[in-house]
């Protein structure tokens, strides 16, 4: 784990924590780290602005003032558990892991009674497999959020294994699958990658450039962001066509 992701994990472990806090060894039992790095990580959010207080004493530590914690959240039971099943269906998902944290976060912040009814409502919705997939899904996510280019080792449908730098452009699933679709170096082409072929990946330090839309296809009338769905002519600028045209 970087430094950088290690701070935003032990600022969302105070925020759980609430006024419970947290000492600085159990910070670091739980990141696997030294008390000592804990404390620099400390010192350094706390120059960043975040009101982290230190509390003294046998029982002292770390406690994040509650100005800086979550409001309540008014999901419903129901919506939770939507939330919950649409993450257990996904286990291979992009984002699957961070989806599951900020589900937490969600179930941490509503009403206990409504917390306990979405437990007991989740435990009678049962779902078969779903098992996830170990691999390098955390470091194309990372490669994708920062623009960098990023090495793979890939095995094609045919089981041949070759290794490539690619510049990632975006995540897409079609029919049952997710894809990687960058501009891979070694074709000098646009490719789709298969997520669950996608063996080992390395994040390097190179930028990736930003190249137009265009050059990675023509998107399907019915595809669409995730976040916001868009209309079948502003689609066109940004998701591209379907995997057919060239894999790995």
């Amino acid at each position: 784990m970087n430094r950088t992701d290690r701070m935003h994990a032990v600022s969302e472990e105070l925020r759980r924590a609430g006024a419970r806090g947290r000492t600085a060894q159990r910070l670091a039992d739980w990141l696997e780290v030294s008390p000592r790095t804990i404390k620099r990580d400390v010192a350094a959010l706390q120059q960043a602005g975040l009101p982290i207080w230190a509390t003294a004493g046998p029982g002292g530590g770390y406690v994040l003032d509650a100005a800086a914690t979550l409001p309540p959240v008014n999901l419903t039971p129901g919506q939770a558990v939507a939330l919950a099943v649409a993450l257990a269906g996904a286990t291979e998902a992009p984002f699957a892991a961070d989806g599951r944290a900020a589900l937490e976060k969600l179930l941490d912040v509503m009403g206990p009674g409504a917390r306990a009814t979405a437990r007991d409502l989740g435990g009678r919705v049962w779902v078969r497999g779903g098992a996830q997939r170990p691999g390098p899904a955390s470091v194309v996510e990372e490669a994708l959020l920062r623009q960098r280019v990023v090495a793979l080792r890939y095995r094609d449908d045919s089981g041949t294994v070759s290794r490539r730098r690619v510049e990632p452009h975006l995540l897409a699933r079609t029919g049952d699958r997710w894809y990687l679709v960058g501009w891979c170096r070694l074709r000098d082409a646009p490719r789709w990658f298969r997520w669950d072929r996608i063996e080992a990946a390395d994040l390097t330090t190179e930028a990736a450039p930003g190249r137009p839309p265009e050059a990675f296809g023509t998107p399907p009338a019915d595809a669409h962001a995730v976040a916001v769905p868009m209309t079948r002519r502003a689609g066109a600028a940004g998701v591209p066509g379907p995997p057919g045209v060239s894999e790995g």
